[in-house]
């Protein structure tokens, strides 16, 4: 949009030169002096520039950015809003953003048994069915965390975690099982950390024992699974078989098809504090499964639904099983189909650039599973090869790549790092997908509101121009209306009223139109051609008005100079007759095509209190002295201002039978009643 307004300045500075140029050209032959023709001209240079424009461009996406904020997303570029209203593809991911980013461990399974687990939340407050077979592996699970469980400190407070929310579901697990992790851990106290990366999906954590050194692994279950040779059954140290392989990815894929987040744990002895990481991450017993559930926010699937409707795609793409994105996918609605496309991040590896276009190229519902930030990266870019506008979320350091190079890069404000933020464009201060959806649907009447002003200044210049052309033409030696006129309805009625058009809230139907095309301009086809519109009517009716007035006096046009009391009072009708129209014409401009009584008279007070000051400057412009001799203007009686009271409705009634149209003309292609 940057672009766009500066060619459209651009065009309308060499338009408004050249014009004035011509007018000049075309007085001076006439007899006019040079200093009269200058004048001329100047007016209308002035009658072409929307001298409001760039104040009302700033207020407008400010204002955006501002109810964005409201809804809980903060934008850190005012242009970033604009570009949301245009995005068509979301990459999401699915922890905190669909969900709720509270996870609780549910089932736990171990030597082919599942074992129940009741409570919610982070309060240690529940069991775990039938836990002494099981309380080996949560101890191992908890000693390979860094979070920890933070109690209420004060009444109608929660239990909280610091750190990894997944943590802090295995601690609380453990903690339900019966084990004391603060004395585990002092027990066995912690020496050696491989931290997690997405590359091995694996955190491990060497502890000292009494027997010497134990490793305690945790991860996701196919890259632990692959590192396992032995499993523990009943206490008892036995090798694992394909058969044991097969029982426990039968094992997790069923968790996974709960919607269950799924980790595996292992463990096993070691030589001394210092291992290497190969030493710690292989040659492991395995000890079994942990399922939790991370449940959906309950605001996503209305918002899911709204994108939809919007056509924008959306894109789940997440760390976790296939399995658990699917049905994570279909609660929320991201997925309706039978049979959507599932990718993963290894399948993306075995991809070139052509088989990853062809793949997003499918209007498929798609899901990345298993994916790390490198692959969201290269997934943004395919999108953006393909002319997309990408929005994708992001909350680790890792994600800052992807997050800069998209179109808009949102991050998360409660869980997301610090060098995320920094990358993004957007944070959601919520981490919620819904924010997303409310972000976009401002974005979108923040362009909306922009092309609304455009229309509302644009036109009243055709009604300031088209009257000094007209007198140019039909020989009449002076100015329909003067520069400084001109200035007083472009920076003392128009600025205000096109500020409340800026703020107008979004229409009822704005999700429910396809996105914008990124090559659309902001002056549009659409938008001259109702530019044009409304600007002719008001130019016919105040060219009409000046000339009735003028004709009707019978003073040959010769005999006309700036003191005649006819031409002071034929001039000001001109200027009250563009501030009346234009009352009437940003009621007009509120609505596409929705009609202005559905919307609301009232709706907008701003709006109607911006107006009501223009019509109140141009009732001192006509009555009071001193500001007659500024413009010289003249007190207009009652029979002028209903005239042009009656004229300035034009616009609004003739905009109002093209919108009754342009509804009826949609109603029969839907079949439904306008």
């Amino acid at each position: 949009m940057q672009r766009q307004v500066a060619v459209m300045a651009r065009r309308v500075a060499g338009a408004a030169l050249a014009t004035g140029a011509l007018m000049f050209a075309v007085r001076l032959p006439a007899g006019e002096s040079v200093l009269p023709s200058f004048v001329f001209a100047l007016g209308v240079m002035v009658a072409l520039v929307p001298e409001g424009l760039p104040a009302t461009l700033s207020v407008s996406l400010a204002i955006g950015v501002r109810r964005m904020a409201r809804r809980q997303a903060l934008v850190k570029q005012l242009l970033a809003v604009e570009a949301l209203g245009s995005t068509t593809v979301v990459c999401t991911d699915k922890t905190g953003t669909l969900t709720q980013a509270e996870m609780t461990v549910t089932r736990v399974w171990a030597a082919g048994s599942t074992h129940e687990v009741t409570g919610v939340g982070y309060a240690p407050r529940g069991e775990v069915g039938d836990a002494a077979p099981v309380r080996e592996l949560l101890r191992v699970a908890g000693l390979c965390c860094d979070a920890r469980l933070v109690p209420p400190s004060g009444p109608g407070e929660r239990w909280r975690v610091l750190g990894d929310t997944t943590e802090g579901a295995l601690l609380v697990v453990a903690a339900k099982a019966g084990l004391d992790m603060e004395a585990e851990a002092a027990a066995a106290p912690r020496v050696t950390v491989f931290p997690f990366d997405s590359r091995r999906k694996l955190m491990t954590t060497v502890h000292r024992i009494a027997t010497g050194h134990q490793a305690c692994v945790k991860g996701a279950p196919a890259e632990l699974l692959a590192r396992c040779t032995h499993a523990e059954r009943d206490g008892r140290r036995e090798p694992v078989t394909e058969r044991d392989r097969a029982a426990v990815v039968a094992a997790g894929d069923g968790l996974a098809s709960q919607g269950l987040r799924v980790l595996a744990v292992a463990r096993r002895e070691v030589d001394g504090p210092r291992p290497t990481r190969q030493e710690a991450e292989s040659g492991l017993v395995l000890l079994g499964l942990v399922g939790m559930l991370d449940p959906p926010r309950p605001e996503v699937t209305e918002a899911v639904a709204a994108c939809r409707r919007a056509g924008i795609r959306i894109v789940m793409v997440t760390g976790d099983h296939p399995l658990t994105g699917e049905a994570v996918a279909r609660r929320v609605g991201i997925v309706r189909g039978p049979d959507p496309v599932v990718v993963t991040g290894a399948g993306l590896d075995t991809m070139g650039g052509e088989q990853l276009d062809a793949l997003l190229a499918e209007p498929s519902e798609l899901l990345l599973c298993r994916v790390s930030p490198e692959h969201k990266m290269r997934v943004v870019e395919a999108f953006q090869r393909r002319g997309e506008v990408v929005a994708v979320t992001g909350d680790g350091a890792n994600d800052a790549p992807a997050l800069k190079h998209a179109d808009i890069g949102v991050a998360m404000g409660a869980g997301g790092t610090d060098v995320a933020r920094e990358a993004a464009a957007m944070v959601l201060l919520d981490d919620s997908f819904a924010s997303i959806a409310a972000a976009v649907r401002l974005g979108r009447a923040v362009y909306q509101n922009i092309r609304k002003f455009l229309v509302y200044l644009f036109s009243h210049n055709i009604g300031e121009l088209v009257p000094i052309l007209a007198a140019t033409f039909a020989g009449f030696p002076l100015v329909p209306i003067s520069a400084v006129q001109i200035l007083a309805i472009d920076l003392g009625s128009d600025v205000l009223p096109a500020l409340a058009l800026g703020a107008e809230p979004p229409e009822p139907d704005v999700m429910d139109r396809p996105p914008r095309s990124r090559r659309e301009r902001l002056f549009s086809a659409a938008v001259m051609g109702r530019v044009l519109f409304l600007g002719g009517i008001q130019a016919v009716c105040v060219t009409a008005v000046f000339f009735w007035h003028v004709l009707a006096s019978g003073i040959p046009f010769d005999d006309f100079t700036k003191d005649t009391p006819v031409y002071r009072e034929a001039i000001t009708m001109v200027q009250a007759g563009i501030v009346l129209s234009q009352f009437f014409n940003a009621l007009a401009v509120r609505t596409d095509r929705q009609s202005i009584r559905t919307a609301g008279l009232f709706s907008n007070p701003a709006l109607l209190a911006a107006g009501g000051f223009g019509l109140a400057l141009m009732v001192a412009v006509s009555y009071l002295p001193p500001l007659q001799a500024v413009f010289g203007t003249a007190p207009l009686d009652a029979e002028d201002w209903a005239v042009l009271a009656a004229l300035g409705t034009l616009p609004l009634l003739a905009d109002e039978i093209r919108k009754a149209s342009l509804r009826r003309r949609d109603a029969r292609r839907e079949g439904a009643p306008p």
